[in-house]
This record gives C-alpha cells, sequence and structure tokens, in this order.
C-alpha cells in the first residue's frame, strides 16, 4: 500500500472537514427557514404571540431605509421626507399590531432567501414584497440578525429596505418603519 504525500492529505483535509460539517450547516439552515416561513405565516393570520416569539425582545430594532425611487416617490406628497427615519417606537410589536388593526389581509413574501451560519449566530437576507388585501403595497430587501437560543433561533434585529408601489399613494405615508404599511 502505497500512503499518500504529506501535503496530498493536508490539501484533502479541508475537503474532509467540509463533508462533515455539513449536516449541522444544513439544519441550521432548515430551522432558520422556518423561523421565515412562521414569520410569514404569523403576518397572514394576525398571529401576534407566534410572531413576538419569533424575537430575542418584542421590542428589538426595526430599521427601515426608502430606496432612492421610493423617497423621490414619498417627496412628491412630503418634500422633507428623509431617506432613513429612526424611531425608537418602530419595533415588532409595533409592526404586527399594526397588522392586527387592518381591516385588509396582509401578507409578505420571500424569495431569493440566503442564510450564513456558524451556527450560533446567523444573518438570513430575502427579497420581499409586501401585500395589504393582495396589493402590492411595498417592497425591497430584509436582513436579519439571528441567535440560536435554547429555544431555537431568535430574530434580534431587522433592517428593510422599501420601494414603495408605483402607484401614487393617495395620502402621505408615514415614515415609521413599524406602521409604513409594509
Amino acid at each position: 500500500m502505497h500512503k499518500l504525500p504529506t501535503f496530498c492529505r493536508l490539501a484533502l483535509l479541508p475537503l474532509l472537514l467540509a463533508a462533515t460539517a455539513s449536516p449541522a450547516a444544513e439544519t441550521d439552515e432548515k430551522d432558520i427557514k422556518a423561523v421565515i416561513e412562521s414569520f410569514r405565516t404569523s403576518i397572514i393570520q394576525h398571529d401576534k404571540p407566534r410572531f413576538l416569539n419569533l424575537f430575542v425582545s418584542p421590542d428589538i430594532p426595526w430599521q427601515g431605509v426608502l430606496t432612492d425611487d421610493g423617497l423621490a416617490q414619498l417627496r412628491k406628497l412630503t418634500p422633507k421626507a428623509a431617506k432613513v427615519a429612526y424611531d425608537n417606537k418602530s419595533t415588532a410589536t409595533t409592526f404586527i399590531e399594526s397588522i392586527q388593526r387592518s381591516p385588509r389581509s396582509s401578507e409578505q413574501k420571500f424569495s431569493n432567501i440566503k442564510v450564513d451560519t456558524d451556527g450560533d449566530v446567523a444573518t438570513a437576507t430575502a427579497d420581499y414584497e409586501f401585500l395589504s388585501g393582495e396589493k402590492l403595497v411595498n417592497s425591497g430587501k430584509e436582513c436579519w440578525l439571528l441567535v440560536r437560543t435554547g429555544a431555537g433561533w431568535k430574530i434580534t434585529t431587522l433592517a428593510f429596505s422599501s420601494t414603495l408601489n408605483r402607484e401614487e399613494p393617495k395620502k402621505p405615508l408615514k415614515l415609521d418603519a413599524g406602521k409604513m404599511d409594509r
């Protein structure tokens, strides 16, 4: 039997390690995608307790930023509108409560989901479309930071870009990300 030279064995080591690390990474990605699906379905069902259980805290930072197109459209109605308006009252709680108050159905659709994790922390990004009463309200990209807790993966912060629906709004939109009629 011939022994592989040391440099060959060392070159093969990363391949062997990647092969053994895959199952855990696949499980984490599957679990994080389940959080995304629960986020989506709890909006459809107006399920505040389930929605808030997805977060480390119901008052985590929740930050929106208007795309350049969205800002230009909003400035037609509100000339002093800002691209980014921080509001410490914009949280997961205020968002789901605005969904509950709405008489219309709501849905947030996700596509192009990407997850990066080391097994304890993760980022999840996705393109989204937010619909109210089956009408597109806005769309953009979401970026979540998550941590793996004893109770599973939880969202620690959420940021999103927002392009408003091309149809001209009939009234000025509030820039509060938690109430932005996402």
